[in-house]
């Protein structure tokens, strides 16, 4: 269960890394890296081989990355989610939200095991100040129903 700690701390990070995006558009990294720029977050798209995504410097790792970072989003296949935590752990990335269909329990016990503060299953854009739209319909009715985090 994600706590309310480790979903605001994650939030607080100005600039955060973002695996998932693609040169297409199409995918919800790509509306995840529009919205959290929109919620004036400092942004490090990584794709193997992409040069920009929305407008952004693109990197092919997270070591690659021209600094620290205070965080990963996470929106990849499950298969490919261990090779990202693994990459966070050799960058010093201590921060990970794995988006809901981006892990499997493996995947939080290998952050457990490697100090990794981890958000798994559920939509970052939930909790975003200027979340719009339906995401702002979702979180009203979670905080209703007592599912957000505590």
């Amino acid at each position: 269960m994600n706590s309310k700690h480790d979903v605001e701390e994650f939030l607080d990070q100005d600039s955060l890394a973002v695996v998932g995006a693609s040169r297409s558009g199409k995918k919800f990294g790509n509306v995840a890296v529009r919205e959290l720029l929109a919620n004036g977050y400092r942004l490090f798209p990584v794709h193997p081989s992409a040069g920009v995504i929305e407008g952004l410097e693109c990197y092919p790792s997270l070591g690659a990355l021209p600094g620290t970072v205070g965080g990963v989003l996470i929106s990849v296949h499950p298969r490919e989610t261990r090779r990202v935590l693994s990459d966070a752990a050799s960058a010093g990335i201590r921060r990970v939200w794995m988006q809901s269909g981006s892990f499997s329990p493996d995947e939080i016990t290998y952050c457990n095991e490697h100090g990794i503060t981890e958000v798994h299953g559920t939509c970052i854009l939930l909790y975003l100040r200027k979340s719009k739209g339906i995401h702002r319909a979702h979180r009203w009715l979670w905080k209703l129903l007592g599912l957000l985090p505590r």
